[in-house]
């Protein structure tokens, strides 16, 4: 590897180049002496780069919106305090939550909820309305309109997968999911693939976090965007790398995003983000109707817990590929099977065609692993362990290919449960 440039700050982020560049630019501008290099990685394979990376040669700073990203990071002793850089104006907390780390270890950069994107144009064409909230995409008018991510390609998706889940609880969060999936059009390889897919209309809505529909909305889109009453406002956090390369440099940069002049950037249409400053802080910089994230963490239902969130984080994102990413076009299937005999069955009632779909939905809308599962400790533990282990890796490989084959025959005997009632319908 090659020896540090002097001078050169290295950015690990999960954030898109509409973001990091303006930052770039901005900071560079005012401090010329300085040059910022961005490593673009999703938040998993950013996490495993710095860990891998001997003290010395890691990357400056890591940038991203999953607060239990950085839990784990912090758990590694990974990263170095900068209590001393927080912006003093900003509030201690949004809603309950801290805005900074207790611990120092790492700072709230902006802020972010998470909800629905959609295309108005799409919505119009297709005679579908538009959704309000995330159990209103369960619905047989949304079959074929929707799209999100999986959360182990993207800590955005993880998020909004996790604050589902925690204001819903486990069993009835994972039933939403899969009908909300068995809705979808695709489920995409980057987090990005939602918002640009909405944006130019090859999907209707888009399951997101908010700067995602707010920036196509304030970009020019024809997209508008809703927080559902099932949402949380979270910090997106910003830390600096024990073992780092240009420590100082970092401290500045860091320092720049957090201020006045870096949380105005947030502002920009591409980026549409939400700052830790409140409006009265930003000196009348803030757009008119602009979100007030202050003010919907009132509202917000979840208080969202990260520590749960990073105890079941690969559990979480396993679970999803297994049943959803991987089996997608079985879900779809079965979900559209169901809504066929669902349709049939209320214009003509018949108890036994209604016993077989009741059957088909638990088959397709029951999380093959459940709640007191998800909360068993040794079974947690498992799926946090190194999976360079071979025995380890053995017993993950072995528990997910249960799942996946699960998956699969629940979603088939799930269309064939239908097609029976479809049948005895007629």
């Amino acid at each position: 590897m090659q020896a540090a440039q002097a001078g050169t700050v290295t950015v690990v982020t999960s954030f898109p180049k509409e973001l990091t560049q303006a930052y770039k630019a901005a900071f560079e501008k005012a401090n010329p002496e300085i040059k910022i290099e961005i490593l673009n990685k999703n938040t998993v394979q950013g996490i495993a780069y710095v860990r891998e990376l001997p003290v010395g040669q890691r990357p400056d700073v890591f940038w991203a919106s999953a607060p239990d990203a950085f839990e784990v990071l912090s758990g590694l002793k990974l990263l170095e305090p900068i209590g001393d850089l927080a912006n003093k104006a900003a509030p201690a907390k949004v809603g309950a939550y801290p805005i900074n780390a207790p611990d120092n270890l790492y700072l709230g950069q902006a802020l972010a909820g998470y909800g629905l994107m959609w295309n108005t144009r799409y919505m119009a064409a297709n005679k579908v309305p538009a959704p309000k909230q995330w159990a209103d995409l369960i619905k047989p008018v949304y079959f074929g309109h929707v799209a999100m991510s999986s959360p182990s390609r993207s800590g955005t998706t993880h998020l909004t997968v996790e604050t589902l889940l925690q204001g819903e609880g486990w069993d009835k969060g994972w039933s939403q999911l899969l009908q909300i999936s068995g809705n979808s059009a695709a489920i995409t390889e980057r987090s990005f693939g939602v918002p640009d897919g909405v944006n130019n209309g090859q999907f209707g809505i888009g399951l997101v976090i908010d700067f995602f529909g707010l920036a196509g909305k304030y970009s020019g889109f024809p997209v508008e965007f809703v927080y559902p009453d099932v949402t949380a406002v979270v910090p997106a956090n910003i830390a600096l790398v024990s073992g780092g390369k240009n420590t100082a440099e970092a401290r500045k940069f860091i320092s720049y995003t957090v201020s006045q002049q870096g949380q105005e950037l947030l502002y920009n249409p591409k980026i549409s983000r939400l700052p830790i400053l409140p409006p009265e802080a930003m000196g009348g910089k803030t757009p008119a109707g602009y979100p007030n994230p202050f003010e919907i963490a009132k509202r917000a239902k979840v208080q969202f817990n990260s520590d749960l969130s990073e105890t079941r984080y690969n559990v979480v994102s396993a679970l999803f590929d297994q049943t959803i990413t991987f089996r997608l076009k079985e879900l779809q299937a079965a979900t559209k099977a169901i809504h066929a005999a669902e349709a049939a069955l209320a214009k003509k009632p018949n108890a036994n065609a209604a016993g077989l779909i009741k059957q088909a939905r638990d088959a397709a809308f029951s999380p093959v692993v459940n709640a007191q599962k998800a909360t068993d400790k040794e079974f947690l533990a498992l799926f946090a362990a190194n999976k360079k282990d071979a025995a380890v890796s053995k017993s993950v490989t072995g528990l997910e290919n249960h799942w996946n084959n699960s998956a699969r025959q629940n979603y088939e005997r799930a269309r064939s449960l239908a097609e029976q009632a479809l049948a005895a319908l007629k």
